[in-house]
């Protein structure tokens, strides 16, 4: 009695099926009216963008914007300045620093917060004497603003500062970068990184830079022949009194040879 009722099931539902497929999908939408104002409202949209100026955190772009009529055209285009974002990791950024020299640690560039960042805030923690990137090891550092200034720098303030730009909003975080400090003593080590470098260098350097126009007047003196510059005669003149002692000092002990000679002589005649 179970195999039939069964074979009764199946034998209703492949009846069905093929029917319930040929119904007409209908359904009851509500009809949507749009106003008479609305019409004829003209809109302000972003229709292009430039890239964010910057490649993690919070950054500048410029939009054009322009009023769309009704029937898609556009008109009174005008563009402007707004903030982006990027991915909110910025790193580690390393930082040798003289003693006594002054530093500033800016969480943000110049022309961001010229723009404004009353919607964003801002946080500072600093991991004294270590250059890691482990939050484990970071301590709440006070300061308000965007940038930390160290006036004259110490050795005491060598460490890892963290910042962390998050919007007031949401309280998310857009930009967190460390900058490892490192202070060293002006007796260890000179950190003129040109001093270091040979004529053929430093002129590779200027001209991998671009600033081969702004030449100064000792870049001139290096590149000129070593009889063509103005220590030449300086030079010189040095060679010629060194020379002229020379010939002095070697006169002067011929002299000297020839009279202790002419003693010796002297003395053996006398025996």
């Amino acid at each position: 009695m179970a195999a039939m009722k069964t074979f009764r099931g199946g034998c209703i539902l492949g009846v069905m099926l093929p029917w319930l497929f040929c119904l007409p999908l209908t359904a009851s939408f509500p009809k949507v009216t749009i106003p008479a104002e609305l019409q004829s409202v003209e809109a302000h949209v972003a229709v292009n963008a430039t890239s964010c100026s910057v490649t993690c955190g919070l950054g500048l772009q410029v939009e054009e914007t322009c009023e769309i009529t009704p029937a898609g055209e556009r008109k009174n285009c005008s563009m402007r300045r707004s903030h982006c974002t990027t991915t909110w990791g910025c790193g580690l950024q390393h930082l040798t620093i003289p003693v006594g020299k002054p530093m500033v640690l800016s969480c943000l560039t110049s022309d961001v917060i010229d723009l404004g960042v009353r919607g964003y805030s801002c946080t500072w923690k600093v991991a004294p004497g270590l250059i890691t990137m482990n939050d484990v090891l970071f301590a709440p550092f006070r300061n308000p603003g965007f940038a930390v200034a160290f006036s004259p720098t110490k050795e005491s303030d060598a460490g890892t500062y963290r910042c962390d730009v998050r919007m007031l909003k949401t309280f998310r975080v857009i930009k967190r970068i460390y900058f490892g400090v490192r202070v060293i003593r002006n007796d260890l080590v000179d950190l003129d990184f040109g001093k270091s470098l040979t004529r053929e260098q430093k002129l590779a350097v200027r001209n991998e830079e671009g600033i081969e126009a702004n030449v100064t007047l000792v870049d001139m003196e290096e590149r000129l022949h070593f009889w063509q510059r103005k220590s030449f005669p300086r030079s010189l003149i040095g060679i010629g009194s060194g020379l002229v002692g020379i010939v002095v000092v070697s006169i002067a002990l011929r002299c000297l040879q020839e009279r202790l000679r002419s003693r010796g002589a002297e003395n053996q005649t006398q025996f």
